[in-house]
């Protein structure tokens, strides 16, 4: 079967997030070793009021320290909030950050198929400002954390979120920086003195969802006004790469989908690289 985008969205949305999440849900918990007590970590549902909507998102962080925690917003891909995220949150809990994974959505919908998946996600490709907005609900509700070091803040995103934190740089966000992993590149123009967050790209080398026309595109706008990014590619990783279901729903749903384990380890860690830089 040959793929292109036009298989999955129109071309106003393309490149739009195919991973599943099916990875398991912590919830808190108070672990022990023979030699120390680990630190708490606390998850919970937040509502955030945006637009017309509730988000009904999920907050995690952890009692290692009172020191104050730098913020980071998680966008999930094309399907909604899902165990994938809660989980990559508690992982970024148990780092010392305080992870906000997010319903972009609203009403904690979650969509079980690429069609549905698709309809959800249409109108955040369409109208930017969309994404924009419940990003900036979420950040203003992570900075009323009196955990939360609101001078530190990243925003990353999956798939359908990676396009949705680059759109939110492009746009102005007021993060330090954003990381997309396996995003579309396609989105709004970056504009001169509006794009301020650093950027963070890790992308596959062989996802069929984002053709080397799009990385072209994508580079020479930012490379036009002078906005610094870097973009990392993982050779041999396709679509979806972070993603441990994704190699069984891509059989299941007929798509070039494929998780690599070396990609999400080295984009993972060219992430903490990233926040390293960006935190001092």
């Amino acid at each position: 079967m040959k793929f292109n985008i036009a298989t999955i969205i129109a071309p106003a949305v393309v490149a739009l997030c195919m991973t599943a999440c099916n990875n398991q849900h912590s919830t808190s918990e108070h672990a022990a070793d023979s030699t120390a007590t680990q630190p708490t970590i606390t998850e919970e549902t937040v509502a955030i009021q945006a637009d017309s909507v509730t988000m009904n998102s999920i907050v995690a962080f952890s009692d290692d320290t009172t020191a104050k925690k730098p913020i980071v917003l998680i966008v999930p891909e094309w399907w909604g909030l899902d165990d994938y995220i809660k989980g990559r949150a508690k992982q970024f809990a148990e780092l010392g950050y305080l992870a906000i994974g997010i319903d972009m959505y609203g009403g904690s919908k979650h969509a079980d198929n690429p069609d549905q998946a698709k309809a959800y996600a249409t109108p955040f490709y369409t109208n930017p400002q969309l994404g924009f907005s419940r990003l900036q609900a979420a950040l203003a509700k992570a900075k009323t954390y009196p955990q939360a070091d609101t001078t530190r803040i990243a925003a990353i995103g999956y798939c359908f979120g990676g396009s949705m934190v680059l759109n939110g740089a492009k746009l102005g966000l007021p993060v330090n920086g954003v990381v997309s992993f396996h995003g579309g590149l396609q989105g709004v123009p970056p504009v001169k003195g509006l794009t301020k967050a650093q950027i963070l790209v890790c992308q596959g080398g062989a996802d069929p969802f984002v053709p080397a026309q799009d990385v072209a595109t994508f580079r020479k706008q930012l490379d036009s006004l002078n906005i610094p990014y870097t973009f990392k590619e993982y050779a041999g990783a396709t679509h979806a790469f972070t993603n441990p279901a994704s190699t069984a729903n891509g059989k299941k749903f007929n798509l070039p989908i494929a998780y690599n384990p070396a990609a999400d380890t080295a984009s993972w860690n060219d992430m903490r690289a990233f926040f390293g830089v960006i935190f001092k």
